[in-house]
């Protein structure tokens, strides 16, 4: 049987398809307003990522942006997110293959209000832990980039706070998956706390690590 030769601009082309597509994904289930967010993945040492200011809607084959993990740009005429520091940070730390950013409105507020989500809900489990909350910084910077790091250790997601939050995953699906997971258990968080004169009761250390366990063998084998 003859071998199967890699075509690596068929390749990049079908991942800034699923790049663009999870981008509008996030403007239609109202993670995004705008062009505010941005999505990356990454396919050997080149990433392919949003470019700045310009609406996913309007992005073609042909808006193909890539960078490489130092930063520079190898596809395209767009300018890149102003958030690629912490894109390429994710992706020289982790096995991440995907990133998803956005300014998700549940998980922005609760940015402002702790340093950890707290553990509403075991599904935080999937995702390491209670997401953490990395102290402001101003958006495009190294600084911003640093302290989303130290918030994710562990984790693959975390909040950026009075900012939004920030995913990864091996797929596009799954960090787009843990984006609305976070997003979900933020509101959930949320709304609970609401409740007049009652506080939301909370899941144990054990009771996580329960969670935890038994998610690793969750969804279908094989």
């Amino acid at each position: 049987m003859a071998e199967q030769r890699r075509d690596p601009e068929a390749e990049e082309s079908h991942l800034w398809e699923g790049v663009v597509a999870t981008a509008r994904r996030t403007v239609a289930d109202g993670l995004v307003v705008g062009t505010s967010g941005n999505v990356s993945a990454r396919v050997g040492d080149l990433v392919l990522v949003t470019p700045s200011g310009v609406p996913y809607d309007r992005l073609t084959p042909n808006d193909i942006t890539g960078v490489d993990l130092d930063g520079c740009q190898v596809l395209g005429t767009l300018v890149p997110t102003s958030e690629l520091p912490m894109h390429l940070a994710v992706y020289r730390t982790t096995d991440a293959r995907a990133v998803v950013h956005t300014h998700a409105v549940h998980a922005t507020a609760v940015s402002t209000l702790v340093t950890e989500l707290p553990p509403i809900h075991y599904m935080a489990a999937a995702m390491g832990g209670p997401a953490r909350v990395a102290p402001y910084a101003a958006y495009g910077t190294d600084e911003l980039a640093e302290n989303m790091l130290s918030a994710l250790a562990g984790r693959s997601g975390c909040l950026l706070r009075n900012h939004g939050m920030i995913t990864y995953g091996a797929t596009l699906d799954q960090a787009y998956d843990r984006t609305a997971q976070l997003e979900w258990m933020c509101r959930l968080w949320l709304t609970a706390s609401a409740a007049p004169g009652r506080a939301p009761s909370l899941l144990t250390e054990e009771q996580m690590e329960e969670a935890g366990a038994r998610l690793k063998g969750y969804g279908q084998r094989g």
